[in-house]
C-alpha cells in the first residue's frame, strides 16, 4: 500500500459518503429502496444548495492545489471520479458542476461511448487505463469501465460468465488503483424512469437539443427494468472496501450537483494533502529579492 494511501471507505465514516454509500461485501443492492427524488444529508432547498457553491468551489481548489503540490515532491496520489447512469439522469450536468469547482489545469475529464474499432482490438480496460489520472490529479469519468460489463449483459451480448469474469476483474483493477494511490470516488446518479421520460420529452421539444437524442434513447428505455436489475447486481458486486459505490439521488438536478461535488470534497479531506516543506533556503531567497 502506498504511504498514508487512502482507502475511499476506510476511517471515518462520516459526512455524505455514510449516507449514500452501498455496504462493501456483495450483499443485495435494492434500488427501488433508494428516492430518486430524495435530497438525503442535502440543503433545505435549491437555493440554499446554490449559495454553498462559493464554499464548496474555495475548499475544493485549495485542496486540489495542495493535492497536486505534494505530488512535485514525490507524492503519487490521485482522485478518479467515475458517474455512471441511465440516459439524462446528469452525467454531463455532473462533469460540468464539478469542471466549475476545479483548476482545469489540474482535471483530466474523459467521456467513454461505445468502443471502437482499435478500443475493441485491446482489453477493455486498456482505454481506461490510457485515461487515468496522473499524480496530483483529479479525473472525472463520463460513463466508465462498467459500460462494458453493463450494456453486453442487457443487450444479450455475452454469456453470464463473461459479466461475472469482468465485474471480478474491475475490482482487482480498483484494488491496484487504491495500492498506487487512487482514492476512485464511484457515483450511481439515480434517476426514476418519470423523469427520465419528462427530460426525453424535453429534448424533443427543442430543436437545439435533437442532437442529443436518437433512437437508441427508446431502445435502452424499453430496457428499463434489465438495466435497473444489472446496475443493482454491479453496485452489489463492486462495491468494495477500497472503491465503494455511491447511490446519488438524480431527479432534483440541484441536489445531485451538490451531492457529487460534497462526495469529492470528502474523499480530498481523506487525503489530507500537504504542501512539501520548501527544498531551498526561504530566508536567503527572501534576502536575495529585498537587496536586488
Amino acid at each position: 500500500m502506498t504511504r498514508n494511501s487512502p482507502k475511499s471507505g476506510s476511517g471515518s465514516t462520516a459526512g455524505l459518503r455514510a449516507k449514500l454509500r452501498v455496504p462493501s461485501g456483495g450483499g443485495p443492492v435494492r434500488l427501488r429502496s433508494h428516492d430518486p427524488r430524495g435530497t438525503p444529508g442535502g440543503p433545505a432547498g435549491k437555493t440554499e444548495a446554490l449559495e454553498s457553491v462559493p464554499y464548496a468551489r474555495g475548499r475544493i481548489t485549495a485542496l486540489q492545489e495542495r493535492l497536486f503540490a505534494q505530488s512535485t515532491a514525490g507524492d503519487p496520489r490521485s482522485v478518479l471520479v467515475v458517474l455512471q447512469g441511465m440516459d439524462t439522469s446528469g452525467k454531463g450536468g455532473s462533469v460540468r458542476h464539478l469542471a466549475s469547482l476545479l483548476d482545469p489545469a489540474g482535471c483530466r475529464i474523459a467521456a467513454f461511448k461505445a468502443p471502437t474499432a482499435e478500443e475493441n482490438a485491446h482489453h477493455f480496460l486498456w482505454r481506461v487505463e490510457r485515461a487515468m489520472p496522473g499524480p496530483g490529479r483529479i479525473g472525472v469519468f463520463d460513463r466508465s469501465h462498467y459500460e462494458d460489463v453493463l450494456v453486453p449483459r442487457v443487450r444479450g451480448r455475452a454469456p453470464l460468465s463473461v459479466w461475472e469474469e469482468r465485474c471480478e476483474t474491475i475490482n482487482s483493477f480498483e484494488a491496484s488503483l487504491a495500492d498506487d494511490g487512487v482514492s476512485v470516488v464511484k457515483v450511481f446518479l439515480h434517476i426514476s424512469r418519470d423523469e427520465q421520460r419528462t427530460r426525453l420529452l424535453a429534448r424533443l421539444d427543442n430543436p437545439c437539443k435533437h442532437w442529443k437524442f436518437g433512437p437508441a434513447d427508446l431502445e435502452d428505455r424499453a430496457r428499463w427494468a434489465s438495466y435497473q436489475q444489472a446496475y443493482e447486481d454491479v453496485l452489489g458486486r463492486c462495491s468494495t472496501e477500497t472503491a465503494p459505490w455511491y447511490v446519488v439521488p438524480a431527479d432534483r438536478k440541484w441536489y445531485r450537483n451538490w451531492a457529487v461535488g460534497r462526495l469529492l470534497m470528502e474523499h480530498l479531506d481523506l487525503i489530507d494533502p500537504v504542501c512539501p516543506p520548501a527544498s531551498f533556503d526561504v530566508e536567503a531567497a527572501r534576502k536575495q529579492l529585498l537587496e536586488d
